[in-house]
């Protein structure tokens, strides 16, 4: 994954984190134990930041720690964070760890994604909702993206398609706002491409409550916008949550993330208990 900025000299790259994160000089020197005229200073190039308010400042602005290691580089020091391919001996705790976490929640889906959503681990729950899938969409590297928008892939049986897909690529959007991922990029455009499929029936959508709506209007999960999907003759009912590492030190660790999906309705609850039996 690459980010995209418009300079090379850490004033500007940290001024353009500060603008994306709308943040005020003032405000960002307040959080920083610093001055607002110190901050100008950084990024004007008026006065070099050390290493330690380098890496205060990409803290207090959540600056990706990919994109830390570019603003060391780019004010003269070294990379902190280090990049450990997932399969390297290091991280064998951490994957260990994965796929313990993925087997316990079955028979619930749940599966492991990295930052352009490429799926690094899942679990029986997964591949159960992807029976039934071309062969050729199943190849690695899986995206968890592509695989769920395709026409043929899992989208001909979601059946609130449109807000799902909504919610989707709003997801993608909001993440690239923020990260200018050249690689998530790509995705995005080449997912929010895709025709709906031929099966699609907006009729089969349900039905957008009213802002006043009573409880006759009431949605069996209005906690969170549900993902219904079909399998097997069942409509299956999921909300989903995502959890991501907290204060990673890698960027490998940084940019997984681990998304369960949580049974709505009993209904969905008894299918999948059923097909487990």
């Amino acid at each position: 994954m690459t980010t995209v900025v418009p300079d090379t000299e850490v004033g500007p790259l940290l001024r353009v984190w500060r603008e994306r994160r709308k943040v005020s000089q003032l405000e960002l020197a307040l959080r920083a134990g610093s001055s607002a005229r110190h901050i100008s200073f950084i990024e004007t190039g008026r006065s070099r930041p050390s290493e330690d308010m380098v890496l205060k400042l990409a803290e207090h602005l959540d600056v990706p720690v990919r994109d830390r290691n570019a603003l060391l580089l780019a004010a003269g020091y070294a990379p902190r964070y280090a990049r450990t391919p997932l399969d390297a001996p290091a991280l064998d705790s951490l994957r260990d760890g994965l796929e313990h976490l993925l087997r316990g929640y079955e028979p619930y889906p749940a599966l492991v994604v990295d930052a352009t959503y490429t799926v690094v681990a899942a679990n029986r729950g997964i591949t159960m909702l992807l029976d039934g899938i071309p062969a050729r969409l199943l190849t690695a590297p899986l995206n968890a993206m592509r695989i769920t928008l395709h026409p043929e892939g899992l989208a001909p049986r979601i059946r609130n398609l449109r807000a799902w897909r909504r919610h989707l690529l709003d997801q993608m959007e909001r993440q690239l706002a923020l990260t200018r991922s050249v690689a998530l990029r790509e995705v995005y455009e080449e997912v929010a491409a895709y025709p709906l499929p031929d099966t699609y029936d907006a009729a089969d959508e349900p039905a957008e409550q009213p802002a006043d709506a009573g409880a006759e209007y009431a949605s069996p999960s209005p906690f969170a916008l549900p993902l219904r999907i079909e399998h097997g003759g069942t409509v299956l009912s999921f909300v989903s949550s995502i959890a991501t590492f907290n204060t990673p030190l890698d960027v490998t660790v940084a940019e997984l993330a681990i998304e369960t999906m949580l049974p709505a309705d009993p209904a969905t609850v008894a299918h999948l208990r059923s097909l487990v039996a």
